[in-house]
C-alpha cells in the first residue's frame, strides 16, 4: 500500500471521528492540518476543557496533541494492514500555555519504521513560534497475520 492509500485512509478514520463527535481529539478540539509520509502536523485551540486548576493548558493536553501527531506520522510508513500503540512516550514541557487565543501547532515527523518498532519525534509551538513542549516516542508494530 502507498503512502497515500495510508493517509487517505487516515483521513477517513479522522473524519468519521469528526462527524461522528468520538475521540480524545475531539473532545480537546486537536484537529489535523497536514498529512505526508513520514510527516504529521496538528493544531489545538486551547479552550475551558483544556486547561487545569492554575488556568494554563493542562500538560496531559499537550502529550495527547503530541502522541496524536507522532502516531499519525509514523501510521503514514505503515505497510497494508500493519497497526501499532504507543510503546514509550517522553515529553520535555518548556513553557506553560495560557487560553489566549494562541494556536498550539504539533509537527511530528518519523525517525525509524522497523518490524516491530517504530520511532517519531514531536515539536509544540505557539502562535508566536515559541518552542512549547518537544518529545519523541516509540510504537510498537503489529504485524498482520498470515
Amino acid at each position: 500500500m502507498s503512502a497515500s492509500t495510508r493517509i487517505e485512509e487516515l483521513r477517513t478514520v479522522l473524519a468519521h471521528g469528526v462527524t461522528s463527535g468520538q475521540g480524545v481529539g475531539v473532545s480537546l478540539g486537536v484537529t489535523v492540518q497536514e498529512l505526508e509520509e513520514g510527516r504529521a502536523v496538528y493544531f489545538l485551540d486551547p479552550n475551558p476543557a483544556t486547561i487545569n486548576a492554575m488556568y494554563v493548558v493542562h500538560g496531559g493536553v499537550i502529550t495527547t496533541l503530541m502522541d496524536t501527531a507522532m502516531g499519525s506520522a509514523v501510521f503514514t510508513r505503515l505497510p497494508d494492514g500493519v497497526l501499532y500503540t504507543t510503546l514509550e512516550l517522553k515529553v520535555n514541557f518548556i513553557r506553560t500555555v495560557r487560553m489566549d487565543g494562541s494556536r498550539l501547532t504539533c509537527t511530528a515527523t518519523t525517525i525509524h519504521v522497523g518490524r516491530s518498532t517504530a520511532t517519531a519525534e514531536a515539536r509544540v509551538h505557539d502562535g508566536d513560534g515559541k518552542l512549547v513542549a518537544h518529545g519523541s516516542c516509540t510504537c510498537m508494530l503489529f504485524q498482520p497475520k498470515a
